[in-house]
């Protein structure tokens, strides 16, 4: 299953396959981690905020593949994008292991999904390079975090040329 998730309101995927799309919607917003480990210790891999956002790190671990739609935000993703990110933190272990000489969490699931990255640039705006290598760092690092696998980083010259080149 591929777990898509878009900062683009009402949007609608060319998508083949199955796949979970998460999206704003008009009055629903997810709300930031508060960092209260309640995912790990109190009710392992299940955020403790009601939004409808609490199974995020259940949806990371059950997904194949993670494909995340953002507009450029200096080199990286928009904030409801972010949130998401932030709120899949059940989708690790609490305790910790050595990966490439750095301290890691353990995976909580047993999947190793791929994560894709499609950055479109801000109405009058233009990815740089600078913005282009930070997000392919950023990606790397959730990739090691998240124990999956990359996928890559798209760039796409507006939202506009996105929602008209991308079969998901």
């Amino acid at each position: 299953m591929k777990l898509i998730i878009s900062d683009i309101k009402s949007f609608e995927p060319n998508v083949t396959g199955d796949y979970y799309l998460i999206c704003p919607e008009e009055g629903k917003d997810i709300h930031h981690c508060i960092g209260c480990f309640g995912c790990w210790l109190k009710d392992p891999g299940k955020c403790l905020i009601n939004d409808g956002f609490e199974f995020q790190g259940a949806r990371f671990g059950a997904a194949d593949e993670i494909i995340l739609i953002s507009e450029n935000c200096f080199g990286s993703v928009s904030p409801f994008i972010k949130k998401n990110l932030d709120r899949a933190l059940a989708c690790v272990h609490p305790d910790f292991k050595i990966i490439n000489g750095e301290l890691h969490h353990k995976a909580r699931y047993h999947n190793k999904p791929k994560i894709s990255w499609h950055i479109y640039a801000a109405e009058n705006d233009v990815i740089s390079d600078a913005e282009k290598e930070t997000m392919n760092g950023i990606l790397e690092a959730n990739v090691l975090n998240y124990h999956a696998k990359s996928a890559g980083v798209h760039v796409y010259a507006s939202q506009a040329d996105f929602l008209r080149e991308v079969t998901l």
